[in-house]
């Protein structure tokens, strides 16, 4: 029986992949094929690149990755520097209700972001942000996540570095960036993974705080673009669909390595 189980366990991670998997890959099938030869699976039929040129020319793409790109990068600088500050200040500074106040941080783990849509909605309409890649991205900036991550990355750097900086005559801002976070590159690595996968997916609160193609991500163009008042062609969609996620796949599978290491590193189990 003990034999067994190594056995068992592995037919089942492989079925439990090829059931996560099976969107993706037909969806590769029917971009490749017309979608009569994709939904009826015509092994024989032949493969063609139509659908991916009419998936381009049917929306501005280009304006749509390069605001996905904005979207994430701003996102992300906002978390590092609000997660550096405050993951140190929740390690290595002692204030009263330091605890107490860690734990109305821990709760936000818990509030699904869509309870906040209203009250996000009208702070960034009382800021002038609607309908931009600011006012997209400022809701995600304070991450309890990553508050906490750093907090144990920080919490992890042995305190003779942090005596001797101080010894040395730093600062505690000149500490937190000498010293913490050098130290803490494979967790913000780790952290980053995460944030671009997140953001450049998240799909409902662009659509909303979104409404020109200046400003909208590549979610919000995608289901603008599959809509059903637009015609649903499986086949471009599937084209248009794998256009989106290619970016997030090919960075994947280059830094696939880094990306379980980085984690590993992290202590992220």
């Amino acid at each position: 029986m003990k034999r067994l189980m190594p056995s068992l366990d592995a037919a089942g991670a492989i079925l439990l992949a090829v059931i996560w998997i099976s969107p993706l890959l037909f969806a590769f099938w029917a971009a490749f094929h017309s979608t009569s030869d994709a939904v009826n699976f015509n092994v024989a039929a032949p493969w063609t690149l139509e659908n991916f040129r009419t998936a381009w020319d049917g929306a501005p793409w280009m304006r749509y990755f390069l605001n996905t790109f904005l979207l994430v990068t701003v996102v992300l600088t906002g978390q590092f520097i609000l997660t550096t500050l405050a993951g140190f200040a929740f390690a290595q500074v002692q204030f009263p209700g330091k605890d107490f106040v860690f734990v109305l941080v821990l709760l936000q783990l818990f509030i699904l972001p869509e309870v906040l849509i209203v009250e996000n909605y009208a702070m960034i309409s009382r800021l002038g942000l609607f309908d931009t890649i600011l006012g997209i991205g400022l809701p995600y900036m304070a991450s309890a996540f990553g508050i906490f991550l750093m907090r144990q990355a920080f919490k992890s750097v042995p305190i003779e570095l942090h005596e001797a900086a101080r010894i040395e005559g730093c600062s505690w801002f000149g500490i937190l960036i000498r010293v913490y976070v050098p130290l803490a590159k494979p967790t913000y690595l780790a952290y980053a993974l995460v944030s671009v996968s997140t953001h450049w997916n998240n799909f409902l609160w662009p659509l909303i705080v979104t409404n020109s193609p200046d400003t909208r991500p590549l979610t919000v163009g995608l289901s603008i673009f599959g809509a059903p008042e637009n015609g649903v062609d499986i086949s471009v969609i599937s084209a248009a669909t794998l256009m989106s996620i290619a970016p997030l796949l090919i960075a994947f599978l280059v830094f696939q390595r880094q990306f379980v290491q980085a984690f590993l590193r992290a202590g992220i189990k």
